[in-house]
């Protein structure tokens, strides 16, 4: 579909014309990319005229209305350091984008981060003075195990990562990022304006109540996630083993990435091949049975700035055993709806979900309470919440506007005579 085929704006339901700049975004299988997909039809779907930019998932340029949403893909490029995340190259997109942003006139931008195709809209949004919103879902984490940044030099790769993407983030009006331990992280490494917590949120409904017929000969302990370095799903596969035999514990792996392979010879490796089943991707149907058919989940990730997956098993009411890393403590509850662990103590990850698989009674009533706590985090609320948000960024480009076009005159120089005046004011 051609730009000229897409229906006209004036035609669409009364609301604000909103573009939503992302890197990620579906077919792409991760949780900024299920985010923001889940922003831009909920905006849609609540009267507003939504336009996402993205890279191409096959490499071709594209315009397409999907659920409601148009999605402007740009001509984008593989990488070698990941095998699914395509670039796309500012100087090439420079045109298409400016003339996108002419015939859509935006109210608001909503950028998803900081790389290449969103900062070349990030320089647009200051350049044009369009009102711009930034939210945060990266962690230096999520890209240096791909690109072997030596152990050495990681710190220093950390800050650089941080101070670039906080140079990026500087020029929005408003910062977001989905949890308080997320925007701290914005905060220590940087930004020079105070971000705000936003959870991504989720459609509870979808999640509950779903038909299920357990397995009678084993539990199951579920991942869900991909299968990359930060993940740390080797702490899973490790702990397994030292899970008593008789309590039948199994791990289901669902997700694909660049240490699948790894996992699976490692499984081999423990004689536990036969406990750990590797899904790869599957359906949203078959996920959504994947969540109600477990018994816990287990999130052993140590860079999660909120972690859907864990939303998502908290909404099929399933007890959770994470890694006390980043933002998973506002999840994962010590006690109440499941358990932290130190990242990397695996003998404590076993002892952990040993005790969740020994108490049924308890472990259902752990299963309730996140159930509890995941209900404060309704995507209509999120949305609600960034609908605020980007009529607060207008209000502040118009005031910045009006400054810039109305510049205070220069103070006139004190004179003698002048200073006599205020004096007998």
């Amino acid at each position: 579909m051609t730009w000229s085929q897409v229906p006209d704006r004036h035609e669409a339901a009364s609301g604000l014309r909103i573009v939503i700049g992302a890197e990620t975004f579906p077919p792409d299988v991760n949780g900024a990319a299920r985010f923001t997909h889940r922003l831009a039809v909920g905006l849609a779907e609540r009267g507003h005229e939504v336009h996402v930019m993205c890279p191409a998932p096959t490499g071709r340029a594209s315009t397409d209305v999907v659920d409601g949403v148009t999605v402007h893909r740009f001509t984008a490029y593989r990488t070698p350091f990941h095998p699914s995340f395509r670039l796309v190259w500012p100087w090439q997109a420079q045109n298409r984008i400016d003339k996108l942003l002419a015939e859509i006139k935006p109210d608001v931008m909503h950028v998803q981060s900081h790389f290449l195709l969103t900062r070349a809209l990030i320089w647009r949004a200051e350049r044009d003075r369009i009102p711009l919103v930034a939210t945060n879902h990266f962690m230096p984490e999520n890209i240096l195990g791909h690109v072997r940044v030596p152990g050495l030099l990681r710190a220093a790769a950390s800050k650089l990562a941080w101070w670039d993407l906080t140079r990026g983030f500087g020029k929005a009006s408003v910062v977001t990022a989905p949890t308080p331990r997320a925007v701290e992280l914005l905060m220590d490494n940087g930004l020079p304006q105070q971000a705000r917590p936003i959870s991504c949120g989720i459609d509870l409904d979808r999640y509950q109540d779903r038909p299920v017929s357990p397995d009678p000969d084993h539990r199951t302990v579920l991942f869900v996630g991909r299968l990359d370095e930060e993940k740390h799903v080797h702490e899973l596969i490790r702990a397994l083993p030292l899970i008593p035999a008789e309590l039948r514990v199994r791990a289901e792996i669902v997700g694909d990435g660049s240490k699948r392979e790894a996992l699976e010879q490692l499984a081999g490796q423990l004689g536990i091949a036969d406990r750990v089943r590797f899904r790869g991707f599957i359906s949203d149907e078959d996920l959504l049975d994947a969540y109600a058919a477990a018994d816990a989940f287990c999130m052993p990730g140590i860079a999660e700035l909120q972690s859907l997956a864990t939303m998502e098993a908290m909404a099929a009411g399933k007890p959770v055993v994470a890694a006390d890393a980043m933002a998973l403590p506002h999840l994962a509850r010590p006690g109440r709806n499941g358990w932290l662990y130190p990242p990397g103590n695996v003998p404590t990850l076993a002892a952990r979900l040993t005790q969740l698989f020994s108490d049924d009674a308890e472990r259902e009533r752990m299963g309730k309470e996140s159930l509890e706590i995941i209900g404060k985090h309704g995507v209509n609320t999120t949305l609600a919440t960034f609908e605020d948000v980007y009529r607060e960024a207008m209000a502040e480009s118009r005031r910045l506007t009006r400054l810039a076009d109305h510049p205070r005159l220069p103070e006139q120089p004190r004179t003698e005579s002048r200073e006599r005046a205020e004096r007998t004011a």
